[in-house]
């Protein structure tokens, strides 16, 4: 992955999660929802500055005073790494639903994507994770998650 002179892979969206986190904030509370979830993840952070948790309180504390409403931004994925995501959804019986119909391709094809940018290659490389230590990683994410 290259990065620029600030370190920050040339991938990164400026803003992306503002307005995608902003929007759904937006959502939240014309339907008045408690709460937006969003799959941003700090353990297999590439440098993206808007998949920290820092930056996810932050915004959600801003939005909040925004909106004069109380809209918790939860994170469940944010402590878990890629082969622990794969064992989440395995757990709650989604494995074939999230591997078939979710994207993570730079390249914008659903499923197990293009095969070649970083995106496919941390996500196929935390599956092959996965499916060779099931009980491992799935131990381990229950732990971190608190699920039985």
């Amino acid at each position: 992955m290259n990065r620029n002179a600030d370190g920050i892979p040339n991938t990164f969206v400026p803003g992306r999660n503002i307005l995608f986190l902003t929007l759904a904030a937006i959502y939240a509370y014309q339907v008045k929802a408690e709460a937006v979830i969003t799959g941003v993840c700090e353990t297999d952070f590439s440098g993206y500055p808007d998949c920290r948790d820092e930056f996810v309180k932050a915004l959600n504390h801003a939005v909040n005073l925004g909106m004069a409403k109380d809209i918790r931004f939860e994170t469940p994925l944010m402590w878990i790494d890629k082969a622990e995501t794969w064992a989440l959804a395995d757990y709650w019986g989604q494995l074939d639903l999230v591997r078939e119909e979710t994207l993570t391709c730079y390249n914008g094809i659903k499923g197990d994507g293009c095969g070649h940018c970083a995106a496919c290659n941390l996500r196929a490389n935390g599956l092959n994770h996965y499916l060779s230590n099931k009980a491992a990683v799935m131990a381990a994410m229950k732990q971190k998650t608190g699920l039985r």
